[in-house]
């Protein structure tokens, strides 16, 4: 396979992983579920974490090494965060709850942001710079 057909590739790759990103955003805007659930639970999502981690060795040294980071970073400073409010409410003894929606509404237009930005750039064929 030659490099062209390589990098057209694992653009495709990279748009998949970007709408199954974006597939989760939406279950949790229309669904039952959160945007934050959706994003860190939703199969979509830990579809294309797993799928970031198998194709990240295959996009070394290109520019779409930097989406794949974007991605994988998005996905775990997210977990992070939601980790850090879940630490928040037990360490107040639940009065944390009354506050604690205002951190994870951020953290849920970050997610979108994250998802439309680096999906908008990958589009215009432009690395992800942090």
């Amino acid at each position: 396979m030659d490099q062209q057909t390589d990098d057209g590739a694992l653009y495709n790759w990279t748009q998949l992983i970007y709408a199954l990103h974006a597939l989760s955003l939406l279950v949790g805007i229309v669904g039952v579920a959160t945007i934050i659930g959706a994003f860190l639970t939703g199969w979509p999502s830990l579809i294309a974490v797993i799928l970031n981690y198998i194709k990240r060795s295959e996009v070394r040294v290109t520019w779409l090494e930097s989406h794949i980071r974007w991605q994988i970073r998005t996905f775990w400073y997210g977990v992070l965060w939601v980790g850090l409010c879940a630490v928040f409410i037990v360490l107040t003894l639940g009065i944390g709850l009354l506050i604690v929606w205002l951190p994870l509404g951020i953290v849920a237009v970050w997610f979108i942001y994250r998802v439309a930005r680096g999906w908008l750039a990958l589009r215009e064929r432009r690395p992800m710079y942090a």
